[in-house]
């Protein structure tokens, strides 16, 4: 039984990293990952932890390659509001 929501996951994965651009594969791989990893600890959820875990890491993946855009592009990126505060 586990075997098999062990292959779902893996196969979920790798449908979703497919048909996804770099980037946003790269992020749902290793989201789908730690998610399904999660997702059987807490609860033997594995396969709802990966496609958890594939969102978030294609989001997280996104975000990072816009902020490195912006950087090659000479943007400043966004600064949190502590960070701010130190140059005052």
């Amino acid at each position: 039984m586990h075997s098999t929501r062990l292959i779902t996951c893996l196969t979920l994965a790798t449908v979703l990293a497919v048909s996804t651009g770099e980037a946003s594969a790269k992020g749902c791989l290793k989201g789908a990952v730690v998610g399904a990893v999660v997702g059987h600890v807490a609860g033997h959820h594995a396969v709802l932890g990966a496609v958890g875990g594939c969102v978030v890491g294609r989001h997280m993946a996104s975000k990072t390659a816009k902020d490195a855009a912006a950087q090659k592009r000479g943007v400043p990126s966004h600064q949190s509001p502590a960070s701010e505060a130190n140059h005052v």
